[in-house]
């Protein structure tokens, strides 16, 4: 393990499971790097695995997830990284009955998030994060998706 993260974000605030402002309750696990590079160029190529959940507070859809990241220094202390992977949820596909749920297809679902991140010291960082989910269109015509938006603070070991 190298980074924990944890932070809150807003259920996709412009659909359904948001319009009453529902939020998540965040946490990321990232481990090291499987191999290294020689040079700082080749290793922005080299991501991360991670696991990670969300827990919804209002009994809406909440997901765990596992993926690859990739994180890209701007500046010493200024970064930007990408992931994608899967994840599974408990939200209503064509078979779940729950009407306060909105319709995010299958599960598994695909998961792609960015992020903007500061770094505070050489263990703490803050960073902006949305992230989104969906089936990509595979087994479900129902498929709006999932947007969350977001705030995380990371500690690196």
């Amino acid at each position: 393990m190298s980074e924990f993260r944890f932070g809150l974000s807003a259920q996709d605030p412009w659909g359904r499971e948001g319009a009453d402002g529902s939020a998540n309750l965040t946490g990321e696990i990232l481990f090291d790097k499987p191999f290294t590079a020689s040079d700082l160029f080749t290793s922005y190529f080299i991501p991360r695995p991670h696991i990670g959940g969300s827990l919804n507070f209002d009994d809406r859809t909440s997901f765990a997830y596992a993926g690859l990241s990739w994180t890209i220094d701007v500046t010493p202390n200024i970064f930007v990284e990408g992931s994608l992977g899967g994840a599974i949820h408990n939200g209503k596909d064509s078979s779940h009955p729950l009407s306060d749920r909105q319709a995010v297809g299958c599960s598994p679902l695909f998961r792609e998030s960015g992020s903007v991140g500061v770094r505070l010291s050489a263990n703490w960082s803050v960073m902006a994060t949305i992230e989104r989910l969906s089936d990509g269109g595979t087994c479900s015509d129902e498929n709006r998706g999932l947007t969350n938006v977001g705030a995380r603070v990371g500690y690196s070991f």
